[in-house]
C-alpha cells in the first residue's frame, strides 16, 4: 500500500493570500501546500481522502488516475470543496461513491442539491453516499477502520487502513482512537502551527500524540504557514518524524518486519 500526499496545507493554503511572512515568500518547493488532502493505493485501486478546492489541480499533477471512492473526513470547504469536480469519476455505476458521517452526508446535500434532486440537470456530479459509524468498511478490497477524533467541538474521522493511520483537524483524541493505532508502522497527523490553536494540535501537541503512539514514522500534514518554513521546522522534528509536502509518496509495509522493532 502507498500513499500520495496531494495536499499538505490548512485551509488557507501556503502560501497564504495578503501574507509576507518568511514561509509564504519562501521559494522552497516544500512551502507551498495546497489543501489537504491524500490518496492511498491499494492493489491497483486509488482511493481519495477529502476532496477540497484544489482537487482538479491535484489529480491533473498526478495524471488523472483513475478512483475508485472518495473517504471525508469532515465537511469543512477546505476537504469539500472539490466534489463537483469529481463529476468525470461519476458516469460508472449508481454514482461515485463517498464514505462519510451522516452530518457530513447531510451538509453534502445541502451544498451540492442539484446532485440529489430527482430529476438531476444532465452532466451534473452522481454520487452514491454510504453513511458510515465507528464500525469497520470495506472500499475496494481494503478494510478501513473510522478514527474518531474532535476538531474543538466537532466529531470528526481519521481513518486506519492496514498499517497506515490518517488523523487531520484534531484537536483531541479519545483514548479509544489512541488504542487503535498505538504502535502502527505509519501514522499520519495534522500539526496547524507552533503557536497553540483552538481547534488544531499544535507541532508540540502532534508530537506528544506520536511519542504516545510510538508509530515506526510519522508524518506531518495540514500546515499553515504558522509552522515556519519546512527547512527550519523540519529542525524541530526528532527522529522517525517528518514533515509531509505536497507530493510526496510514502510506502506501506503489509506487514510489521519485527527486526525493525
Amino acid at each position: 500500500m502507498k500513499l500520495t500526499f496531494l495536499g499538505t496545507g490548512t485551509s488557507t493554503g501556503v502560501p497564504q493570500i495578503m501574507c509576507d511572512c518568511p514561509t509564504c515568500r519562501s521559494r522552497d518547493d516544500h512551502d507551498k501546500r495546497l489543501r489537504c488532502s491524500a490518496m492511498v493505493t491499494y492493489k491497483d485501486k486509488n482511493i481519495l481522502i477529502d476532496c477540497g478546492p484544489d482537487f482538479r489541480q491535484q489529480m491533473l499533477a498526478q495524471g488523472s488516475p483513475m478512483l475508485e471512492a472518495l473517504l471525508v473526513t469532515h465537511s469543512h470547504y477546505d476537504h469539500v470543496g472539490g466534489v463537483d469536480d469529481l463529476r468525470p469519476y461519476c458516469a460508472m455505476g449508481d454514482g461515485f461513491p463517498i464514505y462519510c458521517r451522516p452530518d457530513v452526508a447531510g451538509d453534502l446535500r445541502d451544498r451540492v442539491p442539484y446532485c440529489f434532486a430527482e430529476a438531476p440537470y444532465p452532466g451534473v456530479p452522481a454520487f452514491n453516499i454510504t453513511e458510515i459509524t465507528t464500525k469497520p468498511f470495506n472500499v475496494a478490497d481494503l478494510d478501513v477502520v473510522p478514527l474518531p477524533v474532535m476538531h474543538h467541538r466537532l466529531p470528526i474521522v481519521g481513518f486506519k487502513m492496514g498499517n497506515l493511520a490518517y488523523i487531520t483537524d484534531a484537536k483531541t483524541i479519545p483514548d479509544t482512537t489512541l488504542e487503535l493505532i498505538r504502535g502502527i508502522d505509519t501514522l499520519v497527523i495534522n500539526a496547524l502551527r507552533l503557536k497553540e490553536h483552538h481547534s488544531h494540535l499544535s507541532l508540540q501537541q502532534a508530537l506528544d500524540v506520536i511519542a504516545e503512539v510510538k508509530p515506526r514514522i510519522a508524518y506531518i500534514t495540514h500546515m499553515s504557514h504558522g509552522i515556519g518554513p519546512a527547512v527550519e521546522a523540519s529542525l524541530r522534528l526528532p527522529e522517525g518524524v517528518k514533515l509531509a509536502y505536497d507530493g510526496l509518496v510514502i510506502h506501506i509495509p503489509d506487514q510489521f518486519d519485527d527486526d525493525k522493532l
